[in-house]
Parts: C-alpha cells; structure tokens; sequence
C-alpha cells in the first residue's frame, strides 16, 4: 500500500513562491508518472502538472504554465513542485498522485496566497 505525504503549503501574499514535496511509502516514485493536482473550495480536483520519470518529460495545465515547475529526485523518493509568482486563485489544497491517479489520496497540502 503506498502512502503519500504532501507538505511545503503555507500562506503566502500574491507573487511568492512555495516548494511543495511529495513523499511516497511503499514503493518508489519513479514507478509511476507522477502528478500534482489541486481542489478548490468548490471545484473539482484538477490536474496541475505532470512528470514522467522517463525520460523526464512534463506537463502543465495553462493556468500554471511557465510559473510552476514539477520535478522529481528518484534517490530521495520525492516528487517536488516549485511555484512561483502565486496568484489568488492559485488557493487550493494541493495533492500528488500517480497520473492518472490510483493510488489512494493522501491529506494533501493548503496553500493559500493572499492579494
């Protein structure tokens, strides 16, 4: 059964920046291609970015395009998201997953950016 642990969400003002990391028990990362996803209050869950261990290749919806970037450390087991130059509708609960997702959700990390 693997386990994820999202962490690295937080407040932040509009135009920060935050690392989002992603650990996963149970089994290596790098088996699966990864994703991050993100719910809104409201809303459903969406696809944000996706990383294919190989050959390293990713994919960002346009909301987020050139402002975040998903990366992953297969010697750490980690699955990272930097994002940059937040914005308020950025607001959302943010998970990893396998893409596309079957493994079981994990609690998932609140990010929340301020105007």
């Amino acid at each position: 059964q693997v386990q994820l642990v999202e962490s690295g969400g937080g407040l932040v003002q509009a135009g920060g920046s935050l690392r989002l990391s992603c650990a996963a028990s149970g089994r290596t990362v790098s088996t699966y291609a990864m994703g991050w996803f993100r719910q809104a209050p409201g809303k459903d869950r969406e696809l944000v970015a996706r990383y294919d261990w190989n050959p390293g290749t990713t994919y960002y919806a346009d909301s987020v395009k050139g402002r975040f970037t998903i990366s992953g450390d297969n010697a750490k087991n980690l699955l990272y998201l930097q994002m940059s130059s937040l914005k308020p509708e950025d607001t959302a609960v943010y998970y990893c997953n396998s893409y596309p997702p079957r493994l079981s959700w994990g609690q998932g990390t609140q990010v929340t950016v301020s105007s």
